[in-house]
């Protein structure tokens, strides 16, 4: 294949690694799976996979640990839920059940031990078609809005080949947690050329306020670059250093500078916000939650609303 045809592939494959323990919500994710944690009605993980089938992607790669398959469940067909609520006159209960069948070929592939996201990235190498020299990367964790990022994304690898990664401008204060990028102009609009990345660097050394979110467009030179990583803290790969090497070695790497909005789904903060978000723009849950939330917001903050409730503070 051509490096014009590189260019040009259509997107076919979404890897999504899910195979973290979801540590900060327990206790909730001790038997269910941060990732089926429903934002409003549905799983973070269902959102995923209709991000991908909207960029044009057909197979989902989930990257999954031993004792985590209740995320590859979501995608079965659930023939006695599906009869109980058809007899019971549930349409719309039974039109979302149904809406999951056949969504997206969901592909299980097992990582054994939490070792960097670039290790869980490069297990699905096997999963690609031989004449697939590009694929993406959508991390479950991170909500970004509105959906359409990846066919941006896709369209600059289109001009520029390579690989491409999504970014958002965030204050210069907050760098410290996120991955920063070194850039230069490129003569488009949101789009930067990338000369390096800096893992949560201190905010004096930040090269940048434009740092990575959790959508990538690699090329499949990525998974060459994975073996030759080597392993950092806490012996894991890291799929940063992966590209800072292909960047150091001539490899074409860009950013799409995203406006929109991105919820962080990992953190209990984050995803209360998502859900808020998305219920807001729902025709049925939005108008009456909007009108209690202007109220509560009147409303003086009483601690003793929390502790009367019995919730932990």
């Amino acid at each position: 294949m051509t490096s014009s045809d590189a260019k040009t592939q259509a997107l076919r494959t979404v890897v999504v690694p899910a195979a973290g323990l979801g540590t900060r919500f327990l206790p909730a994710t001790k038997t269910v799976p941060k990732e089926l944690l429903p934002v409003v009605e549905t799983p973070g993980i269902e959102l995923i996979a209709r991000e991908a089938i909207a960029a044009g992607a057909d197979h989902l790669a989930i990257i999954t640990a031993p004792k985590k398959s209740g995320v590859m469940g979501h995608f079965d067909t659930d023939q006695e839920l599906e009869a109980t609520l058809e007899s019971r006159g549930k349409d719309e209960q039974l039109r979302r059940v149904r809406g999951v069948n056949g969504l997206i070929k969901a592909i299980p592939v097992e990582q054994e031990k939490p070792l960097g996201l670039g290790h869980a990235i490069s297990l699905a190498e096997d999963v690609l078609g031989d004449d697939e020299d590009c694929f993406a990367v959508m991390l479950p964790d991170d909500l970004v809005l509105p959906f359409g990022v990846m066919e941006k994304m896709a369209e600059i690898r289109k001009k520029h080949g390579g690989t491409v990664l999504c970014a958002f401008e965030v204050p210069r204060e907050d760098v410290f947690n996120y991955g920063v990028f070194d850039v230069e102009d490129s003569g488009e609009e949101h789009v930067k050329c990338v000369k390096g990345m800096v893992e949560k660097p201190a905010v004096e050394d930040a090269p940048s306020n434009f740092v990575a979110t959790g959508r990538y467009l690699l090329d499949r030179a990525v998974f060459d670059a994975l073996r030759r990583t080597k392993p950092g803290k806490g012996g894991e790969i890291q799929i940063t250093d992966a590209i800072e090497l292909m960047i150091q070695e001539g490899h074409p790497v860009h950013i799409l500078v995203h406006e929109g909005v991105r919820h962080d789904l990992g953190n209990p903060g984050g995803y209360v916000r998502a859900c808020v978000d998305f219920a807001l723009r729902n025709d049925t849950y939005g108008p009456g939650l909007r009108r209690w939330l202007e109220q509560r917001i009147k409303e003086d903050d009483d601690k003793s609303l929390v502790s009367g409730l019995g919730l932990p503070s």
